[in-house]
């Protein structure tokens, strides 16, 4: 959410900001609507002060004797104009408020410009492109040889986009899962939470899934939603809240549920792009001046789960056309996937500055200053359990089927290796 009061102090450079992601001006038609909001607020203040004024005479009035009613009359009159006032600045602060909320964040300086994915730019990668001495599989040609990966079961149960998993390989899912949990909360500094993942349209609201991505999003018949990403009952911890004490780092393993509405046709074979799936969160909540170093922190960290799985992968600064709604920059994590011969993104890392605390109303008290002001959000997974196992699976892949685990999950899965069947 942004404040219009920024827009009226330089409404160019607001139009130019939006711009950069290929919008619009709306800076004329805001600050129209906003110029009727405050001539109807104003009228009514003057009317209400007129009303007092006129309660101080007519009581006056009657005391002495005189003849009050073209007093009354006045007064009468006012109020009921005053109904008419404030009624037209509650339309226009609505209408104000639903140009307001489906704007997205403006863009950091560093964003390059770019109309996609294509024109991101890659910062640095961590190993080399494995050359296997045979043909590669795709995950789930190597899940449905092993018998511990079924899509069959999967759509007689729920449809497309679901996935069964058994023996082998629903215990490196709960592996991946529990390790990565451990590994943020004990070497990372997160506060483990156990969110709902059922949560009110006002919690969507907060962190912007509402009203842009509706049609992305499960609702109940009792009007919550389902949690796309633990991201939103996390940011909303704070929401309404002064908070004393930062930085807040949060983490979380919980399932997502996305609708996946736009997505037609992508993906379709295997586990990449799921109606359920886990992940691993983590959420920061800090002062404005410590967000930049808070972000490079918490994409450290996704970095250091990629590592300990032994996988390749690259570090990418989404361009202007390819960053979120809410994001004010994003790094994107991909790995390598040597079944598919291609890199894809397994973790997200954006800053939101005070994007998403304008919208739930987060605040902190200034050292040295009075009043307060909005705290900065930032968000990223750490990581897709799901993309993990892909991962593991097409990287650490043997000739004969099997799968070499990773060092660090043997302990979880009490076994080195996943035998081929």
């Amino acid at each position: 959410m942004h404040d219009v009061k920024a827009v009226r102090a330089d409404p160019a450079g607001f139009d130019a900001a939006l711009a950069r992601r290929k919008m619009a001006p709306v800076s004329p038609v805001l600050l129209a609507v906003d110029e009727r909001r405050r001539v109807a607020l104003a009228a009514a203040q003057e009317a209400q002060a007129r009303r007092n004024a006129l309660a101080k005479e007519i009581g006056q009035g009657r005391r002495s004797g005189a003849d009050t009613a073209p007093l009354e009359a006045e007064a009468t009159g006012l109020r009921e104009a005053m109904g008419a006032m404030e009624a037209e600045a509650a339309a226009a602060e609505a209408e104000q408020a639903r140009i307001l909320e489906a704007l997205p964040n403006l863009l950091d300086a560093s964003v390059p410009e770019g109309a996609d994915e294509a024109d991101n730019i890659v910062l640095r990668q961590h190993g080399a492109i494995p050359n296997l001495p045979f043909t590669p599989r795709q995950h789930f040609e190597l899940g449905e040889a092993l018998g511990l990966m079924d899509f069959g079961a999967a759509a007689k149960l729920a449809g497309s986009r679901f996935t069964v998993l058994r023996g082998a390989l629903a215990r490196l899912e709960r592996a991946l899962g529990q390790w990565m949990l451990t590994l943020h909360t004990d070497a990372h500094g997160f506060t483990e939470i156990s969110p709902p993942l059922l949560v009110n349209r006002e919690t969507m609201y907060g962190t912007g899934q509402l009203p842009k991505f509706e049609d992305d999003l499960f609702q109940t018949t009792d009007g919550r939603f389902l949690i796309p990403t633990a991201e939103v009952p996390l940011t909303n911890l704070v929401a309404g809240e002064i908070i004393p004490e930062l930085p807040l780092r949060f983490t979380a393993l919980t399932p997502c549920f996305r609708a996946e509405a736009g997505s037609a046709g992508r993906d379709v074979r295997g586990m990449l792009r799921q109606h359920q799936f886990a992940k691993v969160e983590m959420v920061a909540i800090c002062r404005p001046e410590d967000s930049a170093a808070e972000h490079e922190r918490m994409t450290a960290c996704a970095e250091a789960v990629l590592t300990a799985l032994g996988l390749v992968w690259r570090r990418v600064l989404l361009c202007s056309g390819d960053t979120g709604f809410a994001a004010a920059k994003t790094y994107d994590l991909e790995v390598w996937l040597p079944g598919q011969g291609a890199w894809r993104e397994i973790s997200s890392c954006s800053n939101c500055l005070d994007f998403q605390a304008r919208r739930m109303g987060a605040r902190y008290r200034p050292e040295g200053q009075k009043g307060t002001a909005f705290v900065h959000t930032l968000n990223g997974s750490g990581v897709a359990v799901g993309r993990a196992l892909i991962a593991v699976l097409e990287t650490h892949q043997q000739e004969d089927g099997s799968i070499a685990l990773p060092e660090v999950l043997r302990p979880w899965m009490g076994m080195a290796t996943i035998p081929a069947r």
